[in-house]
């Protein structure tokens, strides 16, 4: 398979999928070169909310910042003890990779730290853990027809719930889920 950077694209898992850390996940690239790739699961929450987070890495909130609705997600199987900010805009954090000209992943304290005293990004995701794919990998996967794939969009990543986020990147491709066969075919 040629060279491609799917760097900012989607990733949708095909029914396929039998890897329970992927079936039915919607993922986000934020790196892909030559090294492999770097993406961040974006429809997994989890039962642990960013107050609780921040509790357990010793953050005091400000007064009047509550976080109980925010879920933190499984960003995928890799590091799963390490936090992860997909946020917009990217701002000047000290450890983020910049997705695109909009959207940042940041894993530095001080992101979380402004998060506690109500003046982090206004649009963030926060994941445990990432997906990673060693040189060659990814497009082996997609070769294998794993995944679809479709450019990003801020919106479907911070505007919509996220029971909604896999059926819109989906709508981006024309594709309705529930059509979609579990038995790969080539051409």
């Amino acid at each position: 398979m040629n060279s491609v950077d799917l760097t900012q694209h989607f990733l949708i898992a095909m029914p396929a999928m039998v890897d329970p850390h992927f079936a039915k996940t919607l993922t986000l690239v934020c790196e892909h070169n030559e090294n492999g790739a770097l993406g961040i699961i974006v429809n997994r929450p989890t039962d642990l909310d960013l107050q609780g987070l921040l509790e357990q890495v010793r953050i005091t909130t400000s007064p009047g910042q509550a976080f109980g609705s925010l879920p933190v997600h499984f960003g995928g199987p890799v590091q799963v003890d390490r936090g992860f900010v997909l946020h917009k805009p990217s701002g000047n954090w000290q450890s983020t990779l910049k997705v695109g000209d909009e959207i940042g992943l940041t894993t530095s304290r001080d992101i979380l730290e402004a998060v506690a005293r109500g003046e982090g990004p206004p649009q963030m995701l926060v994941t445990l853990g990432y997906a990673g794919w060693a040189p060659g990998q990814l497009e082996h996967e997609l070769g294998q027809n794993a995944w679809l794939t479709v450019k990003a969009r801020a919106d479907i990543l911070f505007d919509l719930p996220v029971e909604e986020r896999l059926p819109a990147a989906m709508q981006l491709l024309g594709i309705d889920f529930a059509n979609l066969s579990d038995e790969a075919g080539h051409a």
